[in-house]
């Protein structure tokens, strides 16, 4: 027999955490969390769209590590050295780096702000992109409420966010598009 999906023990409200500590749904931890899976979710959108391999590649190992960064999020800190919880590591974010790199040796020098737009791809990036920044202002308020977070998870994600920024670009540019710039009303 199949495991049922649902357990109703989160009708009233509340959520454990990895751990056991039981927590209100609307607890910022759960908020960081949550918004982690929503990126998770928008970089598979991206990653579905898009005929590159080598960025599918590197977007599917994005997906594996923001799985990781969910996982240390959702545990409670107070019981986490007690469990099995994979890390993320400096080289993770070296990885991001060496492919912003890569991608933007390909580009054309930004001359002016970049609009999201120009195809559903290059969209769905930018969407990626804002959402991995509200999971970064997120994990940022967890630590001004003095709440656990490692320190390499906020730099992993703010080095995301470039890093789907520059996809968007690159995306713009294998399509034979050109960025839609932004004209400021004057």
């Amino acid at each position: 027999m199949a495991l049922k999906i649902y357990t109703k023990t989160g009708d009233k409200g509340a959520t454990s955490l990895i751990g056991g500590t039981k927590v209100s749904k609307s607890h910022i931890r759960i908020e960081s969390y949550g918004t982690i899976d929503e990126l998770n979710s928008w970089v598979g959108v991206v990653s579905d769209h898009i005929a590159d391999s080598q960025t599918r590649t590197t977007l599917k190992e994005v997906q594996d590590r923001l799985f990781t960064i969910g996982s240390s999020l959702a545990c409670d800190p107070e019981k986490e050295p007690k469990l099995k919880i994979p890390d993320l590591h400096e080289s993770d974010v070296s990885f991001l780096e060496q492919e912003i790199d890569r991608m933007n040796e390909g580009l054309a020098p930004m001359r002016a702000f970049i609009l999201p737009g120009g195809s559903p791809a290059v969209s769905f990036a930018h969407v990626a992109r804002c959402v991995c920044r509200r999971a970064e202002r997120l994990c940022v308020a967890m630590q001004a409420d003095e709440l656990e977070v490692e320190p390499l998870v906020l730099k992993y994600l703010n080095r995301l966010s470039d890093y789907l920024f520059i996809v968007a670009r690159w995306i713009t540019k294998l399509q034979g598009g050109a960025d839609v710039e932004w004209k400021a009303r004057v």
